[in-house]
């Protein structure tokens, strides 16, 4: 059984197997296209973050479940009504199950999953996509969704995409050319707008 050696992360001088499983010189830098792969999942095995352990697997299973629990207590309090004539918190209600039970499963079942990533610096983008957009939510209805949608994306592209600032800027205004295309003069859906 041949087993190729893994591939670090930007490993311009570092020798790597090819298929057959005859060692070959250096390999360029960025050339992924010459792996196989076996050589692939080794350097992303290699590149990825930690695994996280039984306390932090624990720690996210009661998060969403107290999330869970906290949506169901919120979904009741604005009614639920019946399946022929649902008041607003049903469609919530029903989502806060499932997050309850995924909450249960993952505490109870998969505590010893191995697959799960300790929580590293790029663990805070979602956390920084959330409050971005609840930020953007919030100023709608003082300044209209343009200026708010246009930061949102250059927030989200640049900074959590890591896009240059040539097509952030040109897919932001893009994005935002064409919500309001489509909200504002297609549709006159009552969304605030500047313009």
């Amino acid at each position: 059984m041949n087993v190729t050696p893994p591939v670090p992360a930007g490993g311009g001088s570092h020798a790597v197997a090819p298929s057959g499983g005859d060692a070959s010189g250096p390999l360029p830098d960025g050339d992924l296209d010459e792996l196989t792969p076996e050589q692939l999942a080794a350097q992303w095995e290699e590149e990825k973050p930690p695994a996280a352990g039984a306390l932090a697997n624990m720690a996210s299973s009661l998060v969403v479940l107290g999330l869970g629990i906290g949506s169901l207590v919120l979904s009741v309090a604005m009614g639920l009504g019946t399946p022929a004539a649902p008041q607003p918190g049903l469609w919530p209600f029903i989502i806060s199950c499932v997050m309850v039970a995924l909450g249960l499963f993952q505490l109870i079942i998969g505590r010893h999953n191995r697959d799960a990533e300790k929580f590293t610096r790029m663990s805070m983008a979602p956390l920084t996509g959330l409050v971005t957009l609840a930020l953007m939510v919030a100023l709608m209805p003082a300044i209209g969704f343009e200026l708010p949608a246009l930061a949102l994306c250059i927030v989200w592209m640049r900074f959590l995409g890591g896009e240059t600032w040539r097509s952030t800027l040109l897919v932001s205004a893009i994005v935002v050319a064409s919500f309001y295309g489509i909200f504002v003069l297609a549709l006159n859906a009552s969304i605030p707008h500047l313009f």
